[in-house]
């Protein structure tokens, strides 16, 4: 007699060939309209399922996590970061958490470096104004940007993604500096021509572009606040395809009115999806919508991530990509 499967309750649309093979596995419910699910479903998916996968906007806080029913065991998130869950909750309820690592780092580099380009050289302002009809011609002295071959970028989060971006970047001539709460190996430093900084208010006040990499906890909430903001020179650019929360947003804000920073580009924000007023009417400000890792295959491999722990789990084995609580 055939084992029973587990019931899976997907949160978000994924894939399709992702959905259709945990319709093969698993007794699987899955989110066909692609709407967030409210805090009181949440809390009905906790009950129900043995697995639950959701994804980075699906916040399980501990009101909902200690409603959850003995039957849920493991909580396969679709995503790399998992701020949106109460890992110490879980932990103390028994449901192992997984995530999707190491699959979305390429993505979110190139993201950056695009932003690293367009944004000294204005070409998000560039297009806008070839659209409105208003363009006159050319002028030697007209929409002037600035170059990025021998400018140093600072990257605050040397990780994965860190190191992708600075790869990309040397390739640009740029010259690397970076914050860390480790230092790298010197192998890594080397190929990289990298410089650590032990303190990153001495790495700020010494960068001509800013990128941040540096994973969402409470140690790094609003880690770029106004003071630290205000170490930075005029002329420099914030990059930031991380999350919001890091940056101070509203002291961004505020030194981009004054033109006390020459831009930003920004994938993520304080309040997703709502994005500050103030940012929407700024010309030196490129936003995207959190699509930092929006590539086909990249989503795709993050779902391969979410079988393969299911499957490992369901097997009586640990999931290859368990989070603990740190």
């Amino acid at each position: 007699m055939a084992a029973k499967k587990p019931l899976v309750i997907v949160t978000r649309r994924l894939p399709d060939v992702i959905e259709t093979r945990m319709m093969e596995l698993f007794d699987c419910r899955l989110n066909i309209n692609d709407t967030p699910l409210g805090h009181d479903q949440l809390i009905t998916a906790v009950k129900e399922a043995d697995v639950l996968v959701p994804t980075v906007t699906d916040r399980l806080d501990k009101t909902i996590l200690e409603q959850s029913s003995s039957r849920l065991r493991l909580i396969a998130s679709f995503g790399n970061g998992t701020d949106h869950i109460d890992l110490g909750t879980a932990h103390e309820r028994g449901i192992v958490v997984t995530n999707t690592p190491d699959v979305l780092t390429d993505d979110t580099a190139d993201m950056t470096m695009a932003l690293i380009l367009a944004v000294p050289r204005r070409l998000a302002e560039g297009e806008r104004l070839a659209r409105s009809g208003h363009w006159t011609g050319w002028s030697p002295t007209h929409m002037l940007g600035s170059r990025i071959s021998g400018k140093r970028l600072g990257i605050i989060g040397m990780g994965r993604i860190g190191q992708a971006v600075a790869r990309r970047a040397r390739s640009f001539d740029m010259t690397i500096h970076y914050h860390n709460r480790n230092r790298l190996h010197p192998d890594i430093e080397a190929e990289l021509e990298a410089t650590w900084w032990q303190s990153l208010d001495q790495m700020l006040a010494r960068i001509d572009i800013l990128s941040v990499h540096c994973p969402q906890t409470p140690a790094t909430y609003h880690l770029l606040c106004a003071r630290r903001l205000r170490l930075l020179r005029d002329h420099v650019c914030v990059i930031n395809t991380a999350r919001g929360n890091i940056v101070d947003e509203e002291a961004l804000v505020t030194m981009l009115q004054r033109q006390e920073l020459a831009g930003a580009g920004l994938d993520v924000f304080e309040s997703e999806p709502h994005i500050n007023p103030k940012l929407r009417n700024l010309e030196n400000v490129i936003l995207l919508p959190h699509m930092g890792s929006s590539t086909v295959e990249g989503r795709i491999a993050m779902g391969e991530k979410v079988l393969c722990n299911i499957r490992a789990f369901s097997d009586g084995h640990c999931p290859p990509d368990r989070v603990l609580p740190s």
